[in-house]
C-alpha cells in the first residue's frame, strides 16, 4: 500500500500513534561527526514541521538520543538550519535525535549505477543519488513498516512541491479524523508528504509510491512508513532539485 496520488485519493495511511508502540523505537548513542568534506559544503539546507496524524506516517513517536550537547560540525547545522521555502518557515532539524550515518553527505558510490540513477537500499535505510566519478550522494531514508515495504524498479514520473494530500475512501472510513481531508489537505510544513514529494511509476503508471519529505525527524533510519521512502525536509527538497522527471530509480529490498 503506497503513500498514492494527488490531488486524489490514495493509500498512504494515516496512523495515530501509539504509547505502546512509541517504546519499540531504539535509543542509540550518538557521537556526531566533527569534521566535513568540502562537498557537504554544496547541499543546501531546511527543516521540518509538526503533525499531530500523519499520513505516510510512522505509528511511533521520538526519542532523544542523549541529554548531553554532542559536537556538531557547524556546516552540518547550516545544511539543516531552519529557512524559507516558497511562503513557508520550515524550523532546524534537531541532529541530536539522529545518528550521524544518517546525515546527508557524499561517499564512493557502492551500488554500481549509472550516474543520474537513484538507488535505494531498504536493508541499511539509504539513498544514494549516483553521481559521475564514481561517486555518490548518500542520505539516510525512512521506509515501510513490516507488510507495507515496496521493492522494485520504476521512473520518477513526477514531482511537486509541498504537495495535497487526500486520505482515500477506505482510511476515511477506517478513521474518521481524516474525513477533514477528503477534499485534499493544502501542502504545508504539517502534510504528510511534506515540501517535496518525487512520484514512482512504472511502465506509464502511478505505483502510488512516493519519495516525500516527513516531519518525524526521529524515524529516519527506521522501517515505519506505509511503504514509501521518507526523507528529512531538507535533504527532499536538495534532491528534488537535483533529480528531473524521468530518473531511474531502484528499490532494493
Amino acid at each position: 500500500m503506497g503513500c498514492g496520488r494527488e490531488p486524489i485519493a490514495h493509500p498512504c495511511i494515516v496512523a495515530v500513534l501509539r504509547p505502546a508502540e512509541s517504546r519499540q523505537i531504539r535509543k542509540t548513542n550518538m557521537a556526531a561527526q566533527s569534521t566535513l568534506s568540502r562537498r557537504h559544503l554544496l547541499f543546501g539546507a531546511a527543516s521540518l514541521g509538526s503533525l499531530a496524524l500523519a499520513g505516510c506516517a510512522s505509528n511511533f513517536g521520538p526519542n532523544r538520543l542523549s541529554d548531553a550537547e554532542p559536537s556538531i560540525s557547524p556546516a552540518y547545522l547550516a545544511m539543516y538550519a531552519e529557512m524559507e521555502d516558497r511562503g513557508f518557515t520550515v524550523p532546524a532539524v534537531d541532529l541530536r535525535q539522529i545518528p550521524p550515518e544518517f546525515w546527508r553527505t557524499e561517499v564512493d558510490d557502492p551500488t554500481g549505477a549509472a550516474p543520474g540513477m537513484l538507488v535505494v537500499e531498504t536493508a541499511k535505510r539509504y539513498l544514494y543519488l549516483v553521481l559521475e566519478g564514481g561517486r555518490a550522494i548518500r542520505y539516510g531514508v525512512g521506509i515501510g513498516r513490516e507488510g507495507f515495504a515496496w521493492a522494485g524498479e520504476g521512473v520518477i514520473g513526477r514531482k511537486a512541491a509541498w504537495p495535497v494530500w487526500t486520505p482515500p475512501l477506505e482510511m476515511q472510513e477506517r478513521q474518521p479524523e481524516t474525513r477533514q481531508y477528503a477534499n485534499g489537505m493544502p501542502g504545508g510544513p504539517e502534510n504528510p508528504l511534506g515540501a517535496r514529494a518525487l512520484y514512482i511509476y512504472r511502465n506509464g503508471e502511478d505505483t502510488l509510491y512516493r519519495l516525500h519529505g516527513t516531519h518525524e525527524f526521529w524515524s529516519i533510519g527506521q522501517a515505519v512508513s506505509s511503504g514509501c521512502v521518507r526523507l528529512l525536509f531538507q535533504d527532499i527538497i536538495d534532491l528534488h532539485s537535483r533529480v528531473p522527471v524521468g530518473t531511474k530509480v531502484i528499490v532494493n529490498a
